[in-house]
C-alpha cells in the first residue's frame, strides 16, 4: 500500500533522505522547509508527480494550510502520514551560560509546530478513520547529558507528547510513533547546534560511527509500511559505537 506523506524540515539530513526512501517505495511526499531551492532541487529528483512542497517555515501555520488546501485541490492527495522531523538544537553550554533565546527557539521549532501541524491534521486523519503520526525524537529525551538542557526538555515532550496521542486514539485507528535517534552524523544538526562552526560540528563524529540518514529513513518507512494493526510506539536507535552514558560524578580535590 502507498501513502502520501507531509514530511517537515525536509530540505536536508533526514527530512529529505526520508522522502527519498518513501518515493523509492512508491509513496508520495510533500516536502515542507524555508529553502525553496533546495525543495526544488528535491522535487526534480523524485519527480513532480511525486513529490510537491512548501517553501514555509514550520511555525508559519497559516501559510502551511493554505498550501495543503491547495495541494489537495490540485492533486487531490490527502494526508496519510505526518512525519513531523523537523527539528533543530542550539548550544551545548551550562544551563546557566545558555542564551534565552536559544532555548525559545528550540521550545518553539521543537514542540509548538509539531504540536500544531499535529492538531491541525489529527481531526482529519479521525474523520478518515486512518493515520500516522510519527514524531522525530531523539536518546535526549531519555538519557541526560551535560549542555543537552533545553534540548533534552523538548524532546522528551515529544516522547510523552506522543506515548499520550496513542492513549487517546487508541480506538480510532491512528498511529503514533516516536523515533528516537542516538548519534547521527550526515546531516546540519551540529552545524545548526554551534552556529555554523564546522570545526566544532565536525568534532562531535570525529573517530566514531554514526547513525546517518539513511538508516532514519528506513526505520521510518519501516514502522510506517507495517500491517496497519501494529503501532511502533517508540523506536530508540543508536550506532554500535554509542552506549546510554554512566552517571558522571563529581568528586572535590582532596
Amino acid at each position: 500500500m502507498s501513502f502520501v506523506v507531509f514530511i517537515t524540515g525536509a530540505s536536508s539530513g533526514f527530512g529529505a533522505e526520508i522522502a527519498r526512501t518513501l518515493v523509492n517505495h512508491g509513496d508520495k511526499v510533500i516536502i515542507l522547509a524555508r529553502r525553496k531551492d533546495k525543495l526544488q532541487s528535491l522535487q526534480e529528483e523524485l519527480g513532480v508527480q511525486n513529490c510537491a512542497f512548501i517553501a514555509a517555515d514550520v511555525n508559519d501555520n497559516k501559510t502551511i494550510a493554505l498550501a495543503l488546501e491547495d495541494i489537495y485541490i490540485k492533486r487531490h492527495w490527502e494526508i496519510d502520514v505526518l512525519v513531523n522531523n523537523a527539528g533543530l538544537a542550539r548550544g551545548l553550554t551550562s544551563a546557566n551560560q545558555s542564551l534565552l533565546s536559544d532555548w525559545e527557539e528550540m521550545i518553539q521549532t521543537n514542540i509548538l509546530a509539531l504540536v500544531s501541524l499535529t492538531h491541525y491534521l489529527l481531526p482529519k486523519m479521525v474523520e478518515r478513520g486512518y493515520g500516522h503520526i510519527v514524531n522525530m525524537g531523539s536518546i535526549a529525551g531519555s538519557y541526560p547529558y551535560p549542555g543537552g538542557n533545553v534540548y533534552g526538555a523538548t524532546k522528551a515532550f515529544v516522547k510523552q507528547f506522543s506515548l499520550n496521542l496513542r492513549a487517546d486514539l487508541y480506538d480510532k485507528n491512528i498511529r503514533v510513533t516516536d523515533i528516537e535517534p542516538g548519534l547521527a552524523g550526515g546531516s546540519e544538526f551540529s552545524l545548526v547546534r554551534f552556529k555554523g562552526d564546522e570545526a566544532k560540528a565536525n568534532q562531535v563524529y570525529e573517530g566514531t560511527t554514526p547513525l546517518m540518514p539513511k538508516d532514519i529513513a528506513e526505520a521510518v518507512k519501516w514502522v510506517i509500511h507495517l500491517p496497519k494493526h501494529i503501532n511502533i510506539n517508540r523506536l530508540e536507535i543508536m550506532p554500535t559505537t554509542q552506549a546510554p552514558a554512566a552517571l558522571n560524578v563529581h568528586k572535590n580535590n582532596l
